[in-house]
C-alpha cells in the first residue's frame, strides 16, 4: 500500500465507519488522521488497519474496531489536564489516542508480550507521556489514584467497585459492559464521595479483560 492508498484508507476509515457511528468530535477526528493506526498493527495484519473488524494480536487478544475505540475515546472526553488509567494496553493504539489528549496515561497489560510490543509502538510513535505497566488491569493501581479517567480497552460482566474507586470525584470510568449477545458502553461518573451515576451509551461486543470478576459465580 503506498503513501496515498493509506490516507485514502483512513479517510474512508473515518468517514465510513467512525462519522457514521455519531463521532462528531473534531478534535477526536483530527486524532485519528494523525496517529497512524497502521503502525499500531502486527505485522501479518497490516493490510487490515483501517477494516471495520477486531485484529488479532498474541495471546488470543484483539485490537478494538476503530469505531468502537474513535466512540470510546469520544465517550471518555479526555482534558488536557487528566490523569488516565487504560486497563488493557492491547497494541498501544488506543493508548496514543488518550496520550494525545491528556496529561498523563498509566496503562495496565496483562500479557508480557503485547506490553513490549506496545511499549515499542508508543515509542516509535514518540509518545512519552505513557507508562506501560505489565499488571493485573483487574486489580487497578491504587497506589496511582484517584485518575480524572479510567477505560477499558475489552469487556467485563460487571465494572468492580474497586476500580470506581481509584476515579477522582468528578472523574468517568468507560468500558463495555455485559454478556454476548449484547453489551452496552458504560459511562461511570462519580458524583461524590459515596455516589456514582452510571449511563448506557450504544451496543457494541468486545473480548473479555482478564481476571475481571463474573457475578454468575456468586448465584447459589
Amino acid at each position: 500500500m503506498n503513501l496515498q492508498n493509506v490516507e485514502q484508507a483512513r479517510f474512508n476509515m473515518i468517514e465510513q465507519q467512525i462519522r457514521p457511528w455519531n463521532v462528531s468530535d473534531d478534535a477526536v477526528l483530527e486524532l485519528l488522521s494523525s496517529v497512524k493506526r497502521e503502525d499500531f498493527v502486527p505485522l501479518a495484519q497490516k493490510s487490515l488497519a483501517f477494516v471495520d473488524m477486531a485484529i488479532a494480536l498474541p495471546g488470543g487478544q484483539s485490537m478494538l474496531p476503530p469505531r468502537v475505540q474513535a466512540r470510546l475515546l469520544q465517550d471518555a472526553a479526555v482534558q488536557p489536564t487528566d490523569k488516565v488509567l487504560e486497563i488493557g494496553t492491547g497494541s498501544g493504539y488506543m493508548t496514543a489516542l488518550l496520550a494525545n489528549q491528556a496529561q498523563r496515561v498509566i496503562s495496565l497489560e496483562i500479557n508480557p508480550e503485547i506490553a513490549d510490543m506496545a511499549r515499542a509502538n508508543l515509542q516509535r510513535a514518540g509518545i512519552h507521556n505513557v507508562e506501560v505497566r505489565l499488571a493485573d488491569g483487574s486489580k487497578g493501581t491504587p497506589a496511582e489514584a484517584p485518575f480524572d479517567v479510567i477505560v477499558l480497552g475489552g469487556s467485563v460482566a460487571e465494572v468492580p467497585q474497586s476500580l470506581l474507586n481509584l476515579l477522582k470525584v468528578g472523574g468517568r470510568l468507560i468500558a463495555i459492559v455485559g454478556d454476548e449477545p449484547i453489551m452496552h458502553a458504560q459511562i461511570v461518573t462519580r458524583t461524590s464521595e459515596t455516589n456514582f451515576n452510571s449511563v448506557e451509551q450504544w451496543d457494541d461486543n468486545a473480548p473479555r479483560l482478564l481476571n475481571f470478576p463474573h457475578p454468575d459465580t456468586f448465584k447459589f
